[in-house]
């Protein structure tokens, strides 16, 4: 072989030696990116900038909710070298169990969630700032680590915990679903929290800096040109009375129920108290994975948000919507009357009644809750002859009480609420085979049977009598910072109900309160205030029945609509009454008035809770 051949071959081997060498340097550099991670990581380091979360104010711009400053401990695990983990646990405060437990989860997130290991996650969260004073001397020997500042929430009473919410960290769903949460970021899970949730988070930041081969920063990277500022989230403004929703919380203290205030006007809520309820902060921080197990156990269910979500036959308070109907559908006038003998009885069906004066006519049946009455008037409804049927009677009854917002959700700004229940011809046609009458529903007619409404619902009608016909949707939010409100609560929505005959149902109403003659609601007579309202009593087939009242003040200018529920506690005159008469009373004159102190008192000290679970 020639030299000639030979230096040919000589020099075609190092040519694809030289090749091979090239197209591995561009795997490496281009198509394989993880050396260059590792060579950035151990130069620069990419810290994300977590926004404050908007402070949320009351409607008096009394400061509810702030933000409070805690500290991530993040690790990049590809950096992590063998360190002296008595010292590590001894800095953080936990066991060597719990620090085998962080390091399983960073081992979790890498194989089944496929997270680089050269890029940072949280290991421990939200660490105290006093905690993390103690970590920053040592943390220069703990390669792999580092610090990484976000806030969490402070609350500055100890109220209002279901209005508000919380916030913890997002869920597979969320991950999934919008791209602007990461593994370990936070958004609100219920309440205000979860429902301006777009408005509160703010939009994160980012900031690069130069770290040496222990982790430390040495400056930002390139001078800082590459860093995004956080963007505060949008402060918001409730409709909520802060000092009426903690003194609807204390007045419940040790009963289970619920309390709803609404201003009619506009349909702001005023107050959303449900017993028993919790101190929002008890859900904050690295305790909210040691008392969430608590509260969710709690047969009590403090979680339970009962002013939106518990459903309760309305009983007798049902009968001021009854009548309207009544008027309306021309089967009733103010001057109907009917003989009461303490109750009403037809084929062998009797509904017992209240002793008094007989006959009676529409305002003092509401004043006097005669069921006589409103058993008549419920079967006139649905036996009209203008619907052709009870069973159509029923389906125009029903869409009456649909109008009012009862049997629907009101589309508040709570994602939760509760339907209740207003049955429809076809349920009561596969119960009974189609073979039914007025007769067969008359306990509807009396706020009892199958109908189910919610606190909120209830409210929501009151305000819909005290406006002469219309509503707007209840919602707890009045401001959003550099933005509006939704524009569904600035509709009104009509009953179908004629303004003219609310005159006389309110009337009974204020009746039902300031009558010396037979009112069921004489305890909820508050001086120099014309209050109107409704007592009931809802029958429970576990125990004691439920105290239930409906009210609004003052009679010709509503400030204020209100509903209250007292569970076991029995007529809707012994507790519901007096505890809505002294919310609309702090309300209206923020105190209560001297000669109704014992009442506060006797509401004050009220215990349902025990007697109820012995």
């Amino acid at each position: 072989m020639g030299n000639s051949n030979r230096a040919i071959i000589i020099g075609l081997f190092f040519g694809m030696i030289g090749l091979i060498f090239i197209i591995r340097l561009f795997v490496l550099q281009i198509v394989d990116p993880s050396y260059k991670f590792s060579a950035e990581s151990n130069t620069q380091r990419k810290i994300t900038e977590f926004p404050t979360r908007g402070l949320i104010y009351d409607r008096n711009g009394k400061l509810l909710v702030s933000n409070q400053p805690v500290y991530d401990l993040m690790i990049v695990p590809r950096e992590v070298v063998p360190f002296d983990t008595v010292d590590f646990c001894n800095a953080l405060n936990i066991t060597r169990s719990e620090l085998d437990r962080l390091f399983e989860e960073v081992r979790f997130n890498l194989q089944r969630r496929r997270i680089s290991s050269f890029r940072p996650s949280v290991f421990y969260k939200q660490l105290p700032a006093e905690q993390y004073a103690i970590l920053q001397e040592k943390l220069y020997k703990f390669k792999g680590f580092f610090v990484q500042r976000r806030t969490v929430r402070k609350y500055e009473y100890p109220n209002a915990a279901h209005v508000l919410g919380y916030v913890a960290e997002v869920g597979e769903t969320l991950l999934q679903s919008d791209p602007y949460y990461s593994l370990g970021d936070y958004t609100g899970i219920s309440g205000i929290e979860r429902t301006y949730e777009t408005f509160l988070r703010g939009q994160k930041g980012a900031r690069y800096v130069m770290v040496d081969v222990h982790g430390r920063e040495m400056g930002s990277l390139r001078g800082g040109r590459m860093d995004t500022s956080a963007v505060a989230g949008s402060d918001v403004a409730l409709t909520l009375d802060i000092e009426l929703q903690a003194y609807g919380e204390k007045i419940m203290q040790n009963k289970i129920g619920s309390i709803v205030a609404i201003e009619p006007s506009t349909g702001e809520i005023l107050a959303l108290v449900s017993s028993p309820s919790y101190d929002p902060s008890l859900l904050v921080g690295r305790q909210r994975s040691r008392n969430f197990p608590i509260l969710s156990s709690d047969t009590l269910s403090p979680l339970l948000n009962r002013a939106i979500m518990s459903g309760y036959p309305p009983g007798s308070t049902f009968k001021v919507l009854m009548a309207l109907v009544g008027l309306q559908e021309n089967v009733l006038s103010p001057t109907t009357r009917y003989p009461c003998h303490q109750g009403y009885t037809a084929r062998g069906i009797h509904v017992r009644c209240r002793p008094h004066a007989s006959p009676i006519s529409l305002v003092p049946s509401i004043a006097v809750s005669c069921n006589t009455f409103y058993c008549h008037v419920f079967r006139n409804v649905l036996d009209n002859p203008i619907h052709g049927s009870p069973q159509e009677g029923l389906e125009q009854f029903r869409n009456y009480l649909l109008n009012f917002g009862l049997g629907t959700r009101l589309g508040s700004d709570f994602f939760n609420e509760n339907r209740g229940f207003v049955p429809t011809r076809g349920y009561y046609d596969r119960i009974y085979n189609g073979r039914w009458g007025s007769l067969t529903v008359l306990s509807l007619g009396i706020g009892q049977g199958e109908i189910l409404t919610t606190p909120i619902q209830m409210a929501n009608m009151t305000a819909a009598i005290a406006n002469r016909g219309h509503y707007f949707t209840p919602h707890v939010i009045k401001e959003i910072e550099n933005d509006t409100i939704p524009s569904r609560f600035k509709v009104p929505h009509h009953t179908g109900i004629d303004s003219v005959h609310f005159g006389p149902v309110i009337d009974g109403m204020e009746e039902s309160v300031w009558s010396d003659v037979g009112a069921t609601a004489r305890i909820a007579r508050i001086p120099g205030i014309s209050i109107s309202g409704k007592t009931g009593t809802a029958q429970n087939p576990h125990g004691e029945n439920h105290s239930i009242f409906v009210a609004f003040a003052p009679k010709d200018d509503p400030k204020i609509a209100i509903a209250v529920y007292v569970e076991n506690a029995g007529y809707g005159s012994t507790y519901a009454a007096p505890i809505a008469s002294l919310m609309v009373e702090k309300y209206l004159n923020r105190a209560i008035h001297s000669s109704r102190g014992w009442i506060e008192t006797r509401m004050m000290n009220a215990n349902f809770i025990n007697e109820s679970t012995e």
